[in-house]
């Protein structure tokens, strides 16, 4: 086998175990899905104190809206403590401000808390913010979240006859997943993710990470496993990895959940992918040695772990294999195929989203209708993560570049005019180049009887012309 032959095979392989890695969080689910714990009964005057922390940084659309929803949450005023925690640079800190003012005559103990400067970004936030924190537990949500008002009393509780418990986590839902197909693939993605993958993991005994809102920790375990820190851009997943490997334990609520707003613009949404791509490496980077030496961790739970971790390298992988694939065609006139095995494994993640939408909507079949749309996504952004994973790989910490919101719910809302709006992003020279890569691939192929492959070809030239062809249009929209 050439060199060029065996980068080939070896690329292929590691896919498709991420393809294997799918289907055996689907077996999970489907074993461990009727397993959702009930809320404990507790009494109103057994109910501990609670502080709730909105990290916030230039959401101006979105924070006033944002403070009426944990204002709302249905829990003992004199046990409940509210943090606006804002690093905001624009008008943000006078709306904060004025709707905090609103909700404090009204007897609640809610205050915006400023800080010198951003350093540590939303993980240095949320460590201020801990320090002047009166509650035994933290529940965390972002800008564009709005938990419902039983939110509290549908988590608290569990912790209360678990004393090393030291996170929930509820399920993300969303607030404008019919906006556009782009929001409506997100949801899906989203979907599969919270119903299938959180609930194989969690209820199986492996390691489960916090989403970064819509979740509740134990103060002691998060002081316990090393506190907040920005080393990576994923503070929620490296300290919800470090609580579990000290020996916290953690619990996913699917019937819990807390809508927020899916990214309408392309730009946004890979700008948060790529700082979650970030973000991840650094973790698995920090954390792969402690993983692999844990004497609480059996090797099932450590492989899982470093799956779950090392995940986004996959979209470096399907960029290499479409970089290896043409000149194998020019020079080899033939490719190596995985044949049926890879096949199989490349249905492990259709079948997670196809799951997850039987699961939560009555109109599933519908809505699967644009899979295909978050097919082309999940592959188009591949060039823009894979540059996140050289990022991620070379360096510590990083710029966390927000994720604007709009204000957008149902149908409703316009994004084109507000200042939040993104410029064009520079992956987009990538993934153009990378179309007219594929398609020349896909032309190699068609000449040489090498037909096989050009599903995987064309498929590739959709994807990359998707992405960068929505984002394009949306970045010469008007107002």
């Amino acid at each position: 086998m050439t060199p060029l032959a065996l980068i080939h095979t070896v690329t292929a392989l590691w896919l498709a175990a991420y393809g294997l890695n799918a289907f055996i969080l689907v077996f999970l689910y489907l074993r461990h899905r009727r397993e959702v714990p009930s809320t404990p009964a507790v009494r109103q005057e057994s109910l501990p104190p609670v502080t709730v922390q909105v990290p916030v940084y230039n959401e101006r659309h979105v924070i006033e809206r944002a403070i009426d929803a944990v204002a709302a949450l249905d829990y003992p005023r004199d046990r409940l403590q509210i943090q606006i925690l804002d690093d905001s640079t624009d008008e943000t800190t006078r709306l904060a401000r004025k709707r905090a003012a609103f909700h404090r005559e009204r007897g609640l103990d809610i205050s915006v808390v400023r800080r010198p400067s951003r350093q540590g970004f939303k993980a240095g936030a949320l460590a201020r913010g801990l320090k002047e924190a009166r509650g035994e537990y933290v529940a965390i949500f972002d800008a564009d979240f709005l938990p419902r008002p039983d939110f509290l009393r549908k988590t608290v509780p569990h912790f209360l006859d678990r004393p090393d418990l030291g996170l929930v986590q509820a399920r993300w839902s969303h607030l404008n997943d019919d906006y556009s197909p782009l929001t409506r693939a997100q949801a899906m993605a989203f979907d599969g993710h919270f119903v299938v993958e959180q609930t194989g993991r969690d209820r199986s005994g492996l390691l489960m990470n916090f989403n970064g809102t819509a979740g509740v920790w134990r103060r002691a375990c998060i002081e316990d496993s090393g506190g907040w820190t920005s080393v990576t851009l994923s503070e929620d997943l490296d300290l919800s990895y470090r609580a579990q490997l000290a020996g916290w334990e953690t619990l996913y609520l699917p019937t819990v959940d807390a809508p927020a707003e899916l990214p309408p613009q392309m730009a946004a949404f890979k700008r948060q992918q790529a700082r979650w791509t970030q973000g991840s490496v650094q973790t698995l980077r920090r954390l792969i040695q402690p993983i692999a030496q844990s004497r609480r961790l059996n090797p099932r739970q450590k492989a899982m772990a470093l799956l779950h971790l090392s995940g986004y390298l996959a979209h470096a992988l399907m960029i290499l294999l479409l970089l290896v694939t043409l000149p194998l065609l020019l020079l080899e006139r033939t490719l190596p195929s995985l044949g049926t095995i890879g096949l199989l494994m490349s249905l492990g993640p259709p079948v997670v989203y196809v799951l997850s939408q039987e699961a939560l909507y009555p109109d599933w079949r519908r809505r699967l209708l644009l899979f295909p749309l978050l097919i082309l996504i999940g592959i188009g952004i591949a060039w823009n993560n894979t540059m996140a994973i050289w990022r991620g790989l070379r360096r510590w910490g990083g710029t966390f570049a927000r994720t604007p919101k709009f204000n957008v719910e149902g149908k409703a809302g316009n994004w084109l005019g507000s200042g939040y709006r993104l410029r064009l992003d520079r992956s987009v020279i990538g993934e153009l180049a990378l179309t007219l890569y594929a398609l020349a691939a896909a032309a190699v192929a068609y000449r040489t009887g090498q037909r096989g492959v050009l599903p995987f070809l064309l498929l590739y030239t959709a994807s990359f012309a998707t992405v960068a062809g929505v984002e394009i249009a949306q970045a010469l929209s008007s107002p």
